[in-house]
Protein backbone atom coordinates (compact mmCIF):
# COMPACT_ATOMS: atom_id res chain seq x y z
CA UNK A 1 0.00 0.00 0.00
CA UNK A 2 1.56 3.86 -1.31
CA UNK A 3 0.42 6.93 0.18
CA UNK A 4 1.35 10.61 -0.58
CA UNK A 5 2.75 13.10 1.48
CA UNK A 6 -0.34 16.19 2.24
CA UNK A 7 0.10 18.29 -0.99
CA UNK A 8 2.25 16.00 -2.61
CA UNK A 9 2.00 14.23 -5.93
CA UNK A 10 0.68 10.86 -6.77
CA UNK A 11 2.27 8.43 -9.33
CA UNK A 12 -0.63 8.47 -12.33
CA UNK A 13 0.16 4.36 -12.50
CA UNK A 14 -0.94 4.31 -8.29
CA UNK A 15 -3.78 6.35 -9.17
CA UNK A 16 -4.86 4.34 -11.74
CA UNK A 17 -5.01 1.54 -9.63
CA UNK A 18 -6.78 2.92 -6.37
CA UNK A 19 -9.43 4.25 -8.98
CA UNK A 20 -9.11 0.82 -10.78
CA UNK A 21 -11.08 -0.20 -8.17
CA UNK A 22 -14.31 2.00 -8.75
CA UNK A 23 -16.74 0.13 -10.82
CA UNK A 24 -18.26 2.31 -13.62
CA UNK A 25 -20.84 2.01 -15.97
CA UNK A 26 -19.73 2.30 -19.70
CA UNK A 27 -21.20 4.49 -22.16
CA UNK A 28 -20.77 5.64 -25.81
CA UNK A 29 -20.79 9.63 -26.62
CA UNK A 30 -21.60 10.61 -29.50
CA UNK A 31 -21.51 14.15 -31.37
CA UNK A 32 -22.07 15.63 -34.63
CA UNK A 33 -19.27 17.94 -36.50
CA UNK A 34 -19.59 19.25 -39.81
CA UNK A 35 -22.13 16.76 -40.25
CA UNK A 36 -20.07 13.94 -39.51
CA UNK A 37 -20.60 11.44 -36.68
CA UNK A 38 -17.65 11.20 -33.96
CA UNK A 39 -18.16 9.13 -30.72
CA UNK A 40 -15.96 7.53 -28.03
CA UNK A 41 -16.12 5.29 -25.19
CA UNK A 42 -16.34 6.86 -21.99
CA UNK A 43 -16.70 5.31 -18.01
CA UNK A 44 -16.48 9.05 -16.16
CA UNK A 45 -19.90 10.13 -16.79
CA UNK A 46 -22.60 10.60 -13.93
CA UNK A 47 -25.37 12.54 -12.92
CA UNK A 48 -25.11 15.98 -11.64
CA UNK A 49 -28.55 17.18 -10.86
CA UNK A 50 -32.09 16.14 -11.00
CA UNK A 51 -33.49 20.23 -11.51
CA UNK A 52 -32.50 20.54 -13.91
CA UNK A 53 -31.32 17.37 -15.14
CA UNK A 54 -27.59 17.58 -16.04
CA UNK A 55 -25.41 14.66 -16.72
CA UNK A 56 -21.47 14.99 -16.83
CA UNK A 57 -19.17 13.16 -19.49
CA UNK A 58 -15.43 14.13 -18.89
CA UNK A 59 -13.13 14.09 -22.89
CA UNK A 60 -9.64 13.42 -23.06
CA UNK A 61 -8.21 17.03 -24.19
CA UNK A 62 -6.13 14.78 -26.62
CA UNK A 63 -8.52 13.36 -29.14
CA UNK A 64 -10.43 14.39 -31.83
CA UNK A 65 -13.80 13.95 -29.73
CA UNK A 66 -12.51 16.50 -27.80
CA UNK A 67 -12.76 19.89 -30.37
CA UNK A 68 -16.04 17.81 -31.94
CA UNK A 69 -18.41 17.83 -29.03
CA UNK A 70 -16.68 21.93 -28.48
CA UNK A 71 -17.80 23.04 -31.54
CA UNK A 72 -21.52 21.15 -31.87
CA UNK A 73 -22.78 21.72 -27.98
CA UNK A 74 -24.93 19.12 -28.55
CA UNK A 75 -24.43 15.26 -27.40
CA UNK A 76 -25.77 11.97 -27.02
CA UNK A 77 -24.89 9.62 -24.26
CA UNK A 78 -25.88 5.33 -24.20
CA UNK A 79 -25.05 3.36 -21.41
CA UNK A 80 -24.39 -0.31 -22.48
CA UNK A 81 -25.85 -3.35 -21.68
CA UNK A 82 -23.13 -6.45 -20.71
CA UNK A 83 -23.94 -7.82 -24.75
CA UNK A 84 -22.33 -4.42 -26.07
CA UNK A 85 -18.94 -5.30 -24.81
CA UNK A 86 -17.45 -5.28 -28.73
CA UNK A 87 -18.94 -1.60 -28.83
CA UNK A 88 -17.29 -0.04 -26.24
CA UNK A 89 -14.08 -2.12 -27.63
CA UNK A 90 -14.53 -0.47 -31.19
CA UNK A 91 -15.10 3.61 -29.61
CA UNK A 92 -12.57 3.09 -27.13
CA UNK A 93 -10.06 2.67 -29.94
CA UNK A 94 -7.97 5.80 -30.75
CA UNK A 95 -7.15 6.52 -34.72
CA UNK A 96 -10.14 4.46 -36.34
CA UNK A 97 -11.46 5.43 -39.64
CA UNK A 98 -14.19 8.76 -38.93
CA UNK A 99 -16.23 7.42 -41.87
CA UNK A 100 -16.39 3.96 -41.27
CA UNK A 101 -16.90 3.37 -37.32
CA UNK A 102 -20.45 3.00 -37.04
CA UNK A 103 -20.87 0.41 -39.68
CA UNK A 104 -22.27 -3.00 -38.94
CA UNK A 105 -23.40 -0.87 -35.70
CA UNK A 106 -27.00 -0.24 -35.26
CA UNK A 107 -28.14 3.32 -34.55
CA UNK A 108 -30.79 6.09 -34.36
CA UNK A 109 -30.54 9.63 -34.46
CA UNK A 110 -32.43 11.74 -32.00
CA UNK A 111 -34.87 13.27 -31.83
CA UNK A 112 -33.90 16.33 -30.78
CA UNK A 113 -29.95 16.91 -31.32
CA UNK A 114 -29.73 14.17 -34.68
CA UNK A 115 -26.64 13.06 -32.18
CA UNK A 116 -26.41 8.69 -32.93
CA UNK A 117 -27.69 6.78 -30.41
CA UNK A 118 -26.46 2.91 -30.09
CA UNK A 119 -29.24 -0.01 -30.85
CA UNK A 120 -29.84 -1.70 -27.84
CA UNK A 121 -28.84 0.41 -25.50
CA UNK A 122 -29.78 0.16 -21.43
CA UNK A 123 -30.71 3.51 -21.88
CA UNK A 124 -29.61 7.03 -23.76
CA UNK A 125 -30.32 10.63 -23.08
CA UNK A 126 -29.66 13.30 -25.66
CA UNK A 127 -28.09 16.74 -24.08
CA UNK A 128 -27.04 20.32 -24.93
CA UNK A 129 -24.07 21.57 -23.21
CA UNK A 130 -24.94 23.16 -19.88
CA UNK A 131 -21.22 24.33 -19.11
CA UNK A 132 -17.87 23.04 -19.72
CA UNK A 133 -14.99 23.33 -17.16
CA UNK A 134 -10.97 22.71 -17.13
CA UNK A 135 -10.34 18.74 -15.34
CA UNK A 136 -6.17 19.03 -16.32
CA UNK A 137 -5.86 16.74 -19.37
CA UNK A 138 -9.80 16.13 -19.64
CA UNK A 139 -12.57 18.69 -19.77
CA UNK A 140 -15.47 18.32 -17.80
CA UNK A 141 -18.37 18.74 -20.32
CA UNK A 142 -21.65 18.87 -18.19
CA UNK A 143 -25.30 18.43 -20.35
CA UNK A 144 -28.68 19.57 -19.59
CA UNK A 145 -30.92 16.19 -21.18
CA UNK A 146 -32.77 17.51 -23.80
CA UNK A 147 -34.39 13.85 -24.25
CA UNK A 148 -33.93 10.45 -23.10
CA UNK A 149 -35.27 6.94 -23.11
CA UNK A 150 -34.77 3.18 -21.65
CA UNK A 151 -34.25 -0.24 -24.13
CA UNK A 152 -36.80 -2.75 -23.94
CA UNK A 153 -38.72 -3.90 -20.13
CA UNK A 154 -36.53 -6.78 -19.33
CA UNK A 155 -33.26 -6.41 -17.99
CA UNK A 156 -30.35 -7.83 -19.45
CA UNK A 157 -27.28 -6.55 -17.31
CA UNK A 158 -24.85 -4.06 -17.82
CA UNK A 159 -21.97 -3.24 -18.65
CA UNK A 160 -19.37 -2.40 -16.30
CA UNK A 161 -15.67 -2.12 -16.13
CA UNK A 162 -13.96 -2.52 -13.02
CA UNK A 163 -9.96 -3.20 -12.33
CA UNK A 164 -8.85 -2.84 -15.58
CA UNK A 165 -11.54 -5.13 -17.85
CA UNK A 166 -15.08 -5.17 -18.87
CA UNK A 167 -17.72 -7.02 -16.77
CA UNK A 168 -20.83 -7.61 -17.07
CA UNK A 169 -23.56 -6.79 -13.78
CA UNK A 170 -26.33 -9.31 -14.60
CA UNK A 171 -29.52 -7.77 -15.21
CA UNK A 172 -33.14 -8.82 -13.46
Amino acid sequence: MSASEPGGSVAPAEFRAALGRFASGITIMSTLQDGVAHAMTANAFTSVSLDPPLVLVCVDKGVRMHAAVLDCGYWAVSVLSGAQQPIADRFARSGRDLYTQFDGIGTTAGPKTGCLTIDGALSWLECRTWATYDGGDHTIVVGEVLSLGTGAADDPGALIYYARHYRELPGD
